[in-house]
């Protein structure tokens, strides 16, 4: 019998410029992530989670770390692949610690949803933002209506899930809007 190769941490951390790494999230890193949404869910920019939302969704999650002098990390940036349907995914909950904006944080983030999306065979990533240069300069397009045909919007219509209702455009979900705009990227 022929001897499989060793499995290979998917945890693994890559590293990035200035010394940080970008890895996917740990338990540990759930009130770190959750510490870096929750100023930008008060001032509307991201929506509110509870802690247990981020518990579940944590395998979703690829965080960017500054390696401290004590051997600990620093959570210093957050962001999520949240699959919709088999080609469709979202890239959500995408933030980072302001005395680390500008360092290429949140484009390593974005670079790395964008491979995993394909690695698992997504062709769309759906965004929700307001930083529509920065996502168009990844690719992004703003868009309108649903770019999902008719039988598929209706398998979506019975998700829970409220990024899901933003894709679809449900006017449920409008009071809740953000103010923020819908964007797709073609892989």
């Amino acid at each position: 019998m022929e001897s499989q190769p060793a499995p290979q941490s998917i945890y693994a951390p890559r590293e990035l410029r200035g010394g940080l790494r970008i890895r996917r999230a740990r338990t540990p890193d759930v009130l770190a992530i959750k510490e870096l949404v929750d100023p930008l869910a008060e001032q509307r920019i991201l929506v509110a989670k509870d802690t247990v939302n981020y518990f579940e969704g944590l395998q979703e999650f690829q965080v960017v770390v500054d390696p401290q002098p004590d051997g600990t990390e620093r959570v210093v940036g957050c962001a999520a692949l949240h699959v919709l349907w088999e080609d469709l995914a979202e890239a959500r909950t995408v933030a980072t610690h302001p005395d680390y904006r500008g360092r290429g944080v949140g484009r390593a983030l974005l670079e790395q949803l964008l491979f995993d999306a394909r690695e698992i065979g997504v062709t769309r990533v759906f965004c929700l933002t307001f930083e529509t240069q920065f996502f168009g300069s990844l690719g992004f397009e703003e868009i309108s209506g649903t770019p999902v045909s008719p039988e598929v919007y209706v398998e979506l219509l019975h998700s829970q899930d409220e990024g899901t209702a933003e894709f679809l455009d449900l006017a449920r979900v409008k009071p809740n809007t953000l103010g923020n705009s819908r964007m797709l990227k073609h892989l």
